[in-house]
C-alpha cells in the first residue's frame, strides 16, 4: 500500500494534475450506471492446475515457433492471492530478459498508475497473453495467443480476481474477442468468462509515454478499477 500523503507525487509522474480527480465535471460513475457486457471466456479451457505446475509447464512449453526465439518465458508476477490482475499482450526485450511483465519504462509508470490508487506492484498480479516475445516486438498473431490463453485462463482460474484491467488494444481485443478500437472498449465495464469478473479497459503504459494526453482517460479508468475493488462481492 502507499504511504498517505505521496499520492499526489505518483499522479504527477503519471502527469495527471491533482484536480482531476475532483473534478465536477467528470465524476466516478454510480454503480448502476456502469455499462456491463458479457465478453466471452476465452478458448481452451483446461483443467485447474497449481502454480508450480503451470508455471513448469508455460517454462518448458514449446507450442507454437515461438519459443525457438525467446531468452526465458515470462509467467506472470506478484501476489497470488491478489483482487486485481492486469493483462497486457506480450513481453518485450527487457521483459524477455529478465522473465518478470512490465519492466523498465514502462513498468515504472504502471507502478505510479498503481500508487495513484493506493496499490503497490506486490498487491495486484500481472501477466501477458503471451508468456514469449514476438519477434521485434510485433503484434502477436492470432494463432500464437489462441495457442497460449489457456495459460492464461488457468491463471485466472488459480487466483480467482475481483477485477480484471487489460492494458493496451491487443489485449482488451483478444479478451473481449472484439475488433472494436480500444477508444470504444475503454469507459465501460465488461464481463469476463464465467465468473463474469468485472473487466476495465485502459492504455497501455508505453502508449501513454508516447501520447501523455491520453493520461487523464487512463486516469479515469483506474478510479472505476478503484471503484470496483471497493464494492463488496
Amino acid at each position: 500500500m502507499t504511504i498517505p500523503g505521496l499520492r499526489e507525487q505518483y499522479l504527477e509522474a503519471m502527469g495527471i494534475p491533482v484536480w482531476v480527480q475532483r473534478h465536477a465535471a467528470n465524476p466516478e460513475p454510480p454503480a448502476d450506471e456502469v455499462q456491463l457486457v458479457r465478453a466471452p471466456g476465452a478458448p481452451g479451457h483446461q483443467r485447474a492446475v497449481d502454480w508450480r505446475e503451470l508455471q513448469e509447464e508455460v517454462r518448458t512449453c514449446i507450442k507454437c515457433a515461438l519459443h525457438q526465439g525467446r531468452t526465458q518465458t515470462v509467467f506472470g508476477a506478484g501476489s497470488r492471492t491478489a483482487d486485481l490482475l492486469i493483462i497486457g499482450e506480450a513481453p518485450g526485450a527487457e521483459e524477455d530478459r529478465r522473465g518478470e511483465p512490465f519492466v523498465g519504462r514502462a513498468g515504472q509508470l504502471l507502478n505510479a498508475m498503481l500508487a495513484a490508487i493506493h496499490l503497490a506492484r506486490e498487491d495486484v498480479y500481472i501477466a501477458n497473453i503471451l508468456k514469449c516475445r514476438p519477434p521485434n516486438n510485433r503484434d502477436p498473431k492470432s494463432d500464437e495467443a489462441a495457442t497460449c490463453t489457456p495459460y492464461l485462463q488457468r491463471q485466472i482460474e488459480l487466483l480467482q480476481p475481483r477485477v480484471i484491467l487489460a492494458l493496451g488494444r491487443i489485449a482488451a481485443q483478444w479478451l473481449l474477442q472484439s475488433d472494436a478500437p480500444i477508444g470504444r472498449l475503454r469507459g465501460r465495464t465488461f464481463e469476463y468468462g464465467a465468473g463474469a469478473t468485472p473487466l476495465v479497459v485502459s492504455y497501455h503504459p508505453a502508449y501513454l509515454l508516447r501520447s501523455p494526453l491520453a493520461k487523464s482517460k487512463s486516469w479515469e479508468d483506474l478510479k472505476v478499477v478503484k471503484r470496483l475493488l471497493r464494492t463488496p462481492e
